[in-house]
């Protein structure tokens, strides 16, 4: 049974078909469903894995770099290492997309924090603006260096540990 992550306030739906534990770390792979309107919340990059897309259904905008396209069924996109890139639903219906990330390093963890940190409150709010910390390998923030932003975060990762007890 593949392992389904729901975010029903983001309006995604993600079921994971290959895990980097079944592919030795080599491809994390898995379908994304966005209902209409959905979309991933900002701009961001990987910087040091290949995501490559393939939409199955729907129409979905994708920005990567200043580029901008609308991308139909049958259309494949590859993401570098390091490049910015967005994406979300442009049609009235759910958009359905294969992803393949290689190497997997921590996706598909980083894929279920960004889903529970979804939901209301300060500590899920804390924990969705460290994700950049804490997943560093696997997202960074466009045009931020790594360090700075850090530098920047410090606080909130000082502040986390004591808002949980």
């Amino acid at each position: 049974m593949p392992h389904v992550i729901d975010n029903p306030r983001g309006g995604e739906r993600i079921v994971i078909l290959q895990s980097g534990s079944q592919t030795n770390g080599q491809l994390l792979a898995f379908d994304v469903h966005l209902q209409a309107g959905a979309h991933v919340p900002a701009a961001h990059s990987h910087p040091h894995q290949e995501e490559r897309f393939t939409v199955l259904a729907g129409r979905v905008r994708f920005r990567l770099g200043r580029t901008t396209l609308l991308a139909h069924p049958g259309t494949i996109l590859s993401v570098p290492p390091g490049a910015a890139h967005w994406f979300g639903n442009a049609g009235p219906h759910t958009a359905r997309l294969r992803v393949e990330v290689r190497p997997a390093l921590r996706m598909e963890e980083l894929l279920e924090t960004s889903s529970n940190a979804s939901a209301p409150g300060w500590s899920r709010l804390i924990d969705r603006a460290l994700i950049p910390v804490d997943f560093k390998h696997e997202l960074g923030v466009p045009f931020v260096p790594p360090r700075l932003l850090a530098t920047l975060l410090a606080p909130l990762a000082w502040l986390r540990p004591r808002l949980s007890t």
